[in-house]
Formats: C-alpha cells, structure tokens, sequence
C-alpha cells in the first residue's frame, strides 16, 4: 500500500503490465512495486499488510502520513489461485483519504469480484497457477491488462496450499476484500507546532485489511512473497 502525491501509476486497463504490477500479480510480492512507487514518489508512506489473508482474516497497518502532502491511497494485491490476477487501483488518483483541510475523507474501499484484474503476462494454466500448481512453471501471454474474475471457476476442484478445495463461487457483485482507514492527529513537539500554527498536522492513519468470508473462495495476498 502507499499513501501520497497522486502521481504513481503502476498500471493501466488496456496496457501491458510492467515489472511492477507483475511482481504483486504472478507472486504476491512487492519487490518491483515499491522501488517503483518510491522513484516515482519519493515522500509516499509506503507498506505491506499482512500476508496471505483466507476467508475472514485481516491485517493492520499503521502509518505516519502528512495529508496535505499525501492524500491519495494506493494498493495491490495478488489473488490466488491465479496465474497472475490481482486487485488494485487503476487510476493513482482513485482514492482520495484526505479532503483539503486534512480530514479523513474515505472510510473504506471494498473489492467486488468485478474488480478482479488479469494482469495478462502469464499464460492461464492451472498447473502452473499459485495456490493450487507450481508457480515456476511460466508462460508468457503477452497480453494486457483485463478485468476477469470468471475464470476462476476454472480452478473450482484443486486443493489449494491452504488445504481446502477451491470452489469459486463468485458473481460480478460478490463482495471480496475490505480495505478500512482510521486516523489520529499526532502533535508535534512545542516548538514545531508553534511554527505550524494553522497548518495541517501529521497524523497516524491506521490501514485495515480484510478477506471477506464466503465458502472455499479466492484468497488474498498483499505484498507476502512468492508462492
């Protein structure tokens, strides 16, 4: 995840995915995501939640930000079983948590199925998919980058890494992941707010994950590495 500017874009409906959506898209991981985040935005708060989130489970992030320097939020996701799917924003300015006078502005961002990308880099094949195959066997597809979370009824029968059988289940408007924020002003010390005095204060914004339950589904990994 990352909180900043608005001007990290790590991918584009339609556009060949690059290094760093692939690193969070074929292995959970954000090895090239965040290096890239960070040259591309250098005073981002950047992060990784938790690991590999099953049905019901969360994770909590606590970051210090400063909302007049960085309002916007980011993340990605790997969704596994998946060859390369992900979730995450298109648009680097889709989500704005602080509005102007440096309130939180965005209680929570919620996945739908629908939401679900194919990131187009790796061709689908089960067998070689993470969570149910052996993910070293790639192939390249060279496509671009989609929107489909049908073919994951492909996968319905395999026993995933967890140790349950994988059934999809899902429909477009099938509820799946829940990103929440709360957030706390943190003051500054005498001298420093003296000199702040009507300007906006950092503040320690909390970054909530959460896998929303439904029987034998998709489950998430946000920056956890590779399977």
């Amino acid at each position: 995840v990352g909180v900043h500017s608005g001007v990290f874009d790590s991918f584009d409906l339609g556009g060949a995915a690059g290094a760093p959506i692939v690193s969070v898209a074929e292995g959970g991981s954000g090895a090239a995501w965040q290096p890239a985040f960070a040259a591309a935005d250098p005073t981002a708060v950047r992060g990784t939640v938790g690991g590999l989130l099953l049905a019901g489970a969360t994770a909590t992030l606590t970051l210090t930000v400063d909302p007049a320097q960085n309002p916007y939020f980011s993340f990605a996701s790997m969704v596994v079983p998946s060859n390369d799917f992900f979730i995450g924003n298109d648009s680097p300015t889709a989500f704005r948590l602080f509005d102007a006078s440096g309130q939180l502005a965005l209680g929570s961002i919620v996945q739908r199925a629908s939401d679900i990308w194919d990131a187009g880099h790796e061709v689908f094949d089960p067998a070689a998919a993470a969570f149910v195959g052996n993910n070293d066997l790639f192939a390249p597809q060279n496509s671009v980058v989609a929107l489909n979370f049908a073919e994951l009824a492909a996968f319905n029968g395999l026993t995933t890494g967890a140790g349950y059988v994988f059934t999809s289940g899902l429909a477009a408007s099938t509820e799946i992941y829940r990103i929440s924020f709360s957030a706390s002003a943190v003051p500054e010390p005498a001298p420093i707010a003296l000199l702040l005095a009507g300007n906006l204060m950092v503040g320690a914004l909390q970054v909530h994950v959460s896998r929303l339950g439904f029987a034998a589904g998709c489950a998430f990994a946000l920056g956890f590495g590779d399977y």
